[in-house]
């Protein structure tokens, strides 16, 4: 056999091997993106024709109807009302969580202070704790303040960072040399300056993956809106699909409909960053 016809077979077998490689990976997309697909296809169509042609992607008698329904909401409040609330406390949160855990990592990953490992070691700590062990006090607590009825108690907590956010950025921080710092300081620039000059523009994938992730968990945050929020003017939108749910005596295609829609913005934040998300996980993988 000659050289030629090896190269043409390993190239051949590579050929064969990406052209597998590819049909698994479109026929598990395929798989894991189906419960999408059949919510966004139900939702235009027809109430009677989403169970009984639900095997069907294409909806047969093409409607806009729920959406339509859908919009109204309940209560005299439309879901735009509970979109602009879902906003609100998804940005705010999302800035703080940035803001905060950056500031914390940046700290814990650069400065001496005395009780450094003490106060990392209790930050690794509150990483173990389930949240629902973390529910009752927190309620108690903010009803005693008098927020149980605001966004408070689902914004200001974003403001103090978390665990895992913190360890997140650490890790980003400890990559960055640490001569950098040196040669800032011998400039004059002091360790807020360190941080808001330095680091922070050389931290950016880990930033925004923290913001994505915030953004999506205060979005789809059920549970909290449900022990806090008790007037339908402030509900969000995770909330409020649960309760037009109830009042609308289970309307499936306009449930499906705004269920669709509440994907909207999570989606194009997901694309819009994809690239930074995706390099701020693949960092920390190879890191960690």
């Amino acid at each position: 056999m000659t050289i030629k016809n090896i190269t043409h077979s390993v190239s051949a077998r590579r050929a064969v091997g990406t052209t597998v490689y590819h049909v698994l990976m479109l026929i598990v997309s395929f798989l894991m993106l189906y419960p999408i697909l059949w919510l966004v296809a139900s939702s235009f169509k027809p109430n009677g024709d989403i169970f009984s042609t639900a095997t069907s992607l294409i909806p047969r008698n093409f409607t806009i109807e729920h959406y339509i329904m859908g919009w109204k909401g309940f209560g005299n409040y439309t879901f735009g009302t509970f979109f602009k609330n879902s906003i609100l406390v998804a940005v705010l949160s999302s800035v703080g969580m940035v803001f905060s855990s950056a500031l914390v990592a940046f700290g814990l990953a650069r400065i001496r202070f005395k009780g450094r490992n003490f106060w990392f070691v209790m930050m690794i700590i509150t990483m173990m704790l389930p949240g629902q062990v973390m529910m009752i006090p927190r309620f108690v607590l903010f009803n005693n303040m008098g927020w149980v009825g605001t966004f408070l108690p689902m914004i200001v907590p974003s403001f103090f960072a978390s665990g895992f956010n913190i360890f997140l950025i650490m890790q980003f921080i400890r990559g960055i040399p640490r001569d950098m710092d040196d040669a800032a300081k011998i400039d004059g620039c002091s360790w807020y300056g360190v941080f808001s000059r330095i680091i922070l523009p050389m931290i950016v994938p880990s930033l925004v993956t923290v913001g994505v992730l915030t953004f999506m968990g205060s979005w789809e945050d059920f549970m909290g809106a449900l022990l806090y929020l008790n007037k339908p003017a402030m509900y969000t939108v995770a909330y409020a699909l649960k309760m037009f749910n109830d009042s609308s005596q289970a309307d499936y295609g306009a449930t499906f409909a705004m269920s669709a829609l509440s994907l909207v913005p999570v989606l194009t934040l997901f694309f819009f960053f994809q690239k930074n998300l995706v390099e701020g996980i693949s960092i920390q993988g190879l890191k960690g």
